[in-house]
């Protein structure tokens, strides 16, 4: 079944807010999608007529496994192309959302599967999150928050749950990408922020605020 462009920007925003609850409420699909209350209860209306979810007046609503299929198809198609965007084009990270949003909306199946042989079968996008495979499984990553990092324990950059503009270039500017070594040196108990040095500068604090939406692994001793 082919959906419009709005359909699967809700789609996609349910499937989002539902990963840390277990209904999603009107106000809170709104706020997502900047958009009114009202607007929202007719299109939920569509995607429950279409069997895509289940949706109680008053009660909440969230993703049948249908809705989380096509949910999942989407978001394939938006982390192929920023992986696409970025590698072979060479876009920086924090270009490559906004144009992956409009391209995740072509629906070709020969092309995606097409576009995935070529890039070579990428596991992640650019921003270290997982790209669903075709029956739309996603890979489980060993992470944590660098804010729950030990001190002086050598980790690498894995993922960003923020991927805001505002975001993405500030870790340009610290020069923090996919794969960078990181170590905290430092937890300032007053407002939480964070020393940290990477391999290409010297020590330098980051906000709480920053360092909670940047996600690491461990490296493994040498």
């Amino acid at each position: 079944m082919n959906y419009s462009t709005s359909e699967e920007d809700y789609i996609k925003a349910i499937y989002r807010l539902q990963e840390n609850q277990s209904t999603v409420g009107t106000n809170e699909l709104a706020a997502e999608l900047k958009t009114k209350p009202a607007s929202i209860t007719d299109m939920l209306k569509k995607l429950k007529a279409k069997k895509l979810l289940h949706y109680q007046p008053y009660r909440g609503f969230r993703l049948n496994e249908e809705g989380t299929k096509v949910a999942l198809t989407i978001i394939r198609r938006h982390r192929l192309w920023e992986y696409f965007l970025s590698e072979k084009l060479k876009f920086g990270w924090n270009e490559v959302h906004d144009i992956a949003e409009e391209l995740e909306h072509v629906g070709s199946h020969t092309l995606i599967e097409r576009l995935d042989k070529y890039l070579g079968f990428p596991r992640f996008d650019p921003h270290g999150d997982p790209i669903p495979d075709p029956a739309g499984k996603l890979q489980v990553v060993d992470q944590i928050k660098l804010t729950e990092l030990p001190l002086d324990v050598k980790a690498k950059v894995s993922g960003v749950t923020d991927q805001s503009a505002n975001m993405l270039e500030l870790l340009k500017h610290r020069h923090i990408a996919i794969g960078t070594s990181i170590v905290v040196k430092k937890k300032f108990d007053f407002d939480q922020s964070v020393e940290i040095k990477t391999d290409r500068n010297s020590p330098f604090t980051i906000s709480e605020q920053a360092a909670k939406n940047i996600y690491v692994q461990y490296e493994p001793r040498s």
